[in-house]
């Protein structure tokens, strides 16, 4: 699917078939697949007529618009703080907008995210501030919000391991007798994971109502897929007995609509499903990542004209959906949410020292405490006294 060198990342043929229904199904029974699904193509075109298109509602795509736009706004101005020494790293997300939004639009408010640790547009969907996220990167708390309040875990920076976590939710939702269902969202690099292959065998083997999102952007920081795997990662799927697609993850129309597949296929008692959205990085793994030692410009250049805002902007005009007035209303609300940002960003203060050691347990622990008292000693040996 990526290439190093002179080659351009090889995407696998786009679907372009009357029905998408029986596509898709094809997938979900195990069949070959036709192909990668696609209803938006990169030109803002659309695959099928409007009436079968699935999902296809005005609102609902200025909606996706909108979100994505916001998302993309607050992760520019997040990357902008941690060049700026706001933050201590930062994982940006531009590229990727389509995948998380179409996706987290197909959730219901009681399932339940696992995200790992570059879903920002996901949050934003689920309702989480963003300076809530902001603050984890700046190093001011351990989490920044909490999971109950909007069904979104706290952010996964272990590779992989919240699949499992998902996927124990998920046979823990079974035994309540729950029709809800997780969503574990993870890279291509996390599927060559341990962590990920026991998660697919125990949700498999239970039937977990769970959903596995991998983003597929190309690369595992700098390792590209092809020396992660032999063919298409969906197919993964196939040999722990579960079904398996390939999205466009630039798509947000095709990926709502697979996303919406999946949860009812898993809601029903059918066992876990695996989306592939076939998407790209546009920027850096993170801050500390140089993409310039391991991508040619043209390989960019190829994704940008993939643009998943660009493509749903084009459509949204074309077809007498948006205009003017519009754009310019969720491009002042994407620079509002940024000074919002920016503003509390550089205002938050600093944790207490001392703070590192509350909620280690769940009730007192007379060797934290030790520690505790030896850590504050230590500073209390400086000539100021403090221990702020």
């Amino acid at each position: 699917m990526t290439a190093t060198g002179s080659q351009r990342p090889q995407e696998t043929d786009e679907l372009a078939v009357p029905d998408f229904a029986d596509a898709l199904n094809a997938f979900m029974s195990r069949s070959e697949g036709p192909g990668m699904l696609q209803l938006l193509t990169p030109e803002g075109t659309l695959v099928l007529p409007p009436d079968r298109t699935p999902g296809y509602d005005p609102e609902l795509l200025r909606s996706f618009y909108r979100d994505m736009v916001v998302s993309r706004g607050f992760d520019a101005e997040a990357t902008a703080l941690q060049r700026q020494g706001e933050l201590g790293l930062w994982p940006p997300l531009a590229g990727q907008e389509a995948a998380q939004v179409g996706s987290a639009h197909a959730l219901r408010r009681d399932d339940y995210v696992f995200p790992s640790y570059r879903e920002h547009a996901v949050a934003w969907c689920r309702g989480v501030d963003p300076v809530d996220i902001v603050k984890l990167y700046r190093g001011v708390t351990n989490g920044g919000w909490d999971p109950k309040e909007t069904n979104f875990h706290l952010y996964t920076l272990v590779v992989g391991s919240h699949a499992l976590h998902a996927t124990g939710y998920a046979m823990g939702l079974a035994k309540k007798g729950s029709d809800a269902a997780a969503i574990a969202y993870f890279g291509d690099g996390a599927t060559s994971e341990g962590d990920v292959a026991e998660a697919f065998t125990f949700a498999a083997v239970h039937d977990a109502s769970v959903v596995f999102f991998c983003q597929n952007n190309q690369w595992a920081i700098s390792e590209p897929v092809q020396r992660q795997l032999r063919g298409p990662l969906y197919r993964r799927a196939d040999g722990f007995g579960f079904p398996g697609v390939q999205v466009d993850g630039n798509d947000v129309l095709a990926v709502h609509a697979v996303t919406r597949a999946a949860l009812e296929h898993v809601r029903a008692g059918n066992g876990p499903f695996f989306i592939e959205a076939f998407t790209y990085r546009m920027g850096a793994h993170t801050t500390s990542d140089d993409p310039t030692r391991y991508r040619r410009p043209a390989d960019v250049e190829h994704w940008r004209a993939r643009d998943p805002i660009a493509r749903l902007r084009t459509h949204l005009t074309d077809a007498g959906l948006a205009g003017p007035e519009f754009f310019d209303e969720v491009e002042e609300q994407a620079r509002e949410l940024a000074y919002r940002v920016r503003r509390e960003a550089r205002n938050m203060p600093n944790p207490h020292r001392l703070a590192v050691f509350d909620h280690v347990y769940a009730e007192g622990h007379a060797q934290v405490e030790e520690e505790r008292e030896q850590f504050e000693e230590y500073h209390r040996s400086f000539a100021d006294g403090e221990t702020e």
